[in-house]
């Protein structure tokens, strides 16, 4: 595949970001990867572009951006309980979940129109509404763009943490995820822990538990509060939503007057609160704060958005303006979910 140059990225981040690529190209499978590679040795610096849908460019790419462009998806195998569903690195999320959805195969609907690609999702260990990926993830494969060899990982080889994996940290920029394979359930067992979602399906009236209806019940949920990338540039939820102790959990109470039902919250343990930090943020008077074109979108607190011409400097700068205002009402350390080159 051809390398080009001074590449613009703006059509490939979901932030709408004018940043430019020093290099760039596209791999179809791994002989064309291998084959970059090892025709672009001079360039030290390189890094995968999947969907673009978890990153922020606050300035241009110095070195060589290689767009995963690897295909298809199918089942490769089953036996009494579960079936694998294998896909390419980088095929849409959201087709997959919905050929998972479409075979009646439970695992996967929680994560209905999460953006982004098959190949970051256990970069990012992605999650939504109660599930994340490594409660379906079986394995994948990935290409070591220094030693120019296939490697498998399993779950363990994976070590998943919370919107975590050994690939954002140890093996940060160091390995091509080409495909994933994902164990899904015959029998779903459903996922409705999560106050909205089971809201949302009372609302729509659903009677009978089933994929497709929490798939459904996910989409609207998603739709009717995020903003659609293709219209306002966004790259989802920003930050992670902080782990709080029992005793920070009721500091809060305490200190801010709210009653327990005031404050949401999900129990991960008997000492281990989950908070949304999009709640937290509003709290701190930033939901639908706009400043030029960077801001913190209208209907979801967690979501910082370009409107048009925002920099990447711009929105970090947001996002920073955001942390301390947490940090000093709340004492409370938001980690941004957002990659930051």
């Amino acid at each position: 595949m051809q390398v080009q140059k001074d590449f613009s990225l703006k059509k490939y981040n979901t932030f709408g970001i004018a940043a430019i690529a020093k290099y760039y190209s596209t791999f179809f499978n791994q002989d064309e990867l291998r084959s970059i590679i090892e025709n672009s040795k001079n360039i030290t610096t390189k890094m995968i572009l999947g969907g673009g849908s978890n990153i922020l460019f606050t300035q241009n790419y110095d070195g060589l951006v290689l767009k995963n462009e690897i295909s298809g998806m199918s089942i490769i195998n089953e036996d009494k309980n579960y079936v694998y569903v294998k896909a390419g690195g980088g095929v849409k999320w959201h087709n997959l979940v919905m050929f998972c959805v479409n075979q009646n195969l439970g695992g996967l609907e929680n994560l209905s129109l999460i953006p982004g690609n098959v190949g970051a999702s256990p970069m990012q260990n992605i999650g939504a509404y109660g599930v994340e990926i490594k409660d379906v993830f079986y394995e994948l494969e990935a290409f070591h763009l220094k030693e120019k060899e296939v490697q498998k990982f399993s779950a363990d080889d994976c070590r998943f943490g919370y919107r975590d994996s050994v690939f954002k940290n140890k093996y940060k920029d160091q390995f091509a995820i080409l495909n994933v394979t994902y164990r899904l359930r015959k029998d779903p067992d459903f996922n409705i822990s999560y106050g909205a979602l089971h809201a949302e399906l009372e609302r729509m009236k659903i009677a009978h538990l089933t994929v497709k209806a929490i798939s459904d019940a996910v989409i609207s949920i998603r739709t009717s509060k995020l903003p659609d990338p293709a219209v306002i540039g966004n790259a989802g939820s920003f930050f992670k939503n902080p782990v709080v102790s029992s005793h920070k959990l009721y500091e809060i109470h305490r200190l801010h007057d709210y009653e327990e039902k005031n404050v949401p919250f999900y129990k991960l343990d008997e000492e281990h609160f989950k908070i949304p930090a999009g709640w937290l943020i509003e709290k701190c008077g930033w939901k639908g704060y706009k400043k030029d074109d960077a801001g913190c979108y209208e209907k979801q607190a967690l979501v910082l958005v370009n409107y048009g011409k925002a920099s990447g400097k711009e929105i970090y700068d947001l996002s920073e303006e955001i942390k301390i205002s947490v940090r000093e009402k709340f004492g409370i350390d938001l980690e941004r979910e957002v990659n930051i080159l």
